[in-house]
C-alpha cells in the first residue's frame, strides 16, 4: 500500500505541538524542507533532538517552534556560533540538554533496541555529568568497575531524508551515514523524504543499501532538493556560501525574521524555494557524475 503523500500532509498528520522531534542526517541529508514546513504550520513547544542542531534548528527556534534542544554539538559548522539560538538559550526562552556525540547516539541506540538505557565507557565529558543529571553511573555486574549509562531516546517523530525510496518507504542511503537508522527505529512515527521515488525493483536490486525499511515508515514524501543548504550525495553540493551568509543573517532577530518571511513563509513549498534560489545557485551546486563500481549479487 502506497504511503506517498505531500510533505505538508505528513507534517500536518504526524508532527504535533509539544512533541519530541528528531531530524536526522549528518553533514548531508539534513531535512531542511521538513523544518521549513514545520515553521509554516507554526508548530509550538517542540523538543528538538539532533546530534548537531545546525541551521535547521536555529531557524525553527527563531520561528518560535522550539522550547527545548537535546544535542551533542551546537554551531554553524565551519563558521561559528548559532547566534540566535545561543541568545534564546541565554535568555531562558529555550532550554538545553547536552551530551557528547557518543552519548547522544548511545541514547538513540537504546531507544532503537527497546532498552531503557545503555552503558558506555567514560568519554572525558566529565563536565557534562555535572550539569546533566541524565548521565548516571552504575557498577558493571561482571567486572565490578563503574560505567556511565544514559537513558533511551524515543522521539515521537523522526524525519529522515534519503536519496531514493519506493512508495512503501524502503529507502536507499549512501555517502556519509549518520544516525538515520537508529533515529528511525527509536521513533514512534517516521516521515521519510526522498530526492527520487523509484520502482520497488530498484530498491530490491541493492538490498544492502536499504538503510530504512518500509515497516517503520509512516509517510513517504517526494521532496527534491530537500537538504539545501546542506547537500545530498550525488544530487547537489553543500552551499557553503549560504552558511557564511547565515552568520550575518542571524546577527539580529529582525534579519532572521526577514529571512523567515521571504524564504519560508514567502514560498509555498520546496519546489518554489528551489526555483527562487535561481539558476546561478543551481549551477554552482550541481555535481558531476561519479558512479560506483557495480556489485554482483549473483543469480539464483
Amino acid at each position: 500500500m502506497s504511503k506517498l503523500c505531500s510533505l505538508r500532509e505528513a507534517i500536518s498528520q504526524y508532527v504535533k505541538d509539544g512533541e519530541l522531534l528528531y531530524a536526522a542526517g549528518f553533514t548531508h541529508l539534513i531535512p531542511f524542507a521538513a523544518g521549513h514546513e514545520i515553521i509554516r504550520q507554526q508548530r509550538r513547544n517542540l523538543t528538538l533532538a539532533r546530534a548537531t542542531p545546525d541551521l535547521i534548528y536555529e531557524q525553527m527556534a527563531a520561528a518560535g517552534c522550539a522550547s527545548k534542544i537535546i544535542f551533542s554539538y551546537m554551531g554553524n559548522p565551519g563558521v561559528g556560533s548559532l547566534r540566535n539560538l545561543r541568545a534564546l538559550v541565554e535568555s531562558g526562552r529555550v532550554t538545553i540538554e547536552e551530551y557528547s556525540h557518543f552519548a547522544m547516539i548511545t541514547r538513540l541506540q537504546a531507544g532503537a533496541s527497546g532498552l531503557p538505557f545503555l552503558p558506555m565507557n567514560e568519554t572525558g565529558a566529565f563536565d557534562l555529568e555535572k550539569v546533566n543529571p541524565q548521565f548516571r553511573r552504575v557498577t558493571d555486574p561482571y567486572s565490578g568497575r563503574e560505567v556511565v549509562v544514559v537513558p533511551a531516546l524515543n522521539p515521537d517523530v523522526a524525519i529522515i531524508h534519503a536519496q531514493r525510496a519506493d512508495i512503501n518507504g524502503n529507502a536507499h542511503i549512501w555517502g556519509i551515514l549518520g544516525e538515520q537508522k537508529e533515529a528511525a527505529f527509536a521513533a514512534e512515527h517516521v516521515i521519510l523524504t526522498a530526492e527520487e521515488i523509484v520502482p520497488e525493483e530498484v530498491i530490491r536490486s541493492d538490498p544492502n543499501r536499504t538503510i530504512i525499511p518500509d515497516l517503520i515508515v509512516d509517510a513517504v514524501c517526494h521532496v527534491p532538493f530537500c537538504s539545501h543548504p546542506s547537500y545530498t550525495q550525488g544530487y547537489y553540493d553543500r552551499d557553503n556560501d549560504f552558511y557564511l551568509q547565515w552568520d550575518k543573517i542571524s546577527e539580529t532577530p529582525e534579519t532572521i525574521q526577514q529571512y523567515l518571511d521571504e524564504w519560508i513563509f514567502g514560498v509555498a513549498d520546496r519546489a518554489e524555494y528551489w526555483k527562487k534560489l535561481g539558476q546561478t545557485v543551481h549551477t554552482r551546486l550541481a555535481v558531476k557524475e561519479k558512479m560506483s563500481v557495480p556489485v554482483n549479487y549473483g543469480q539464483y
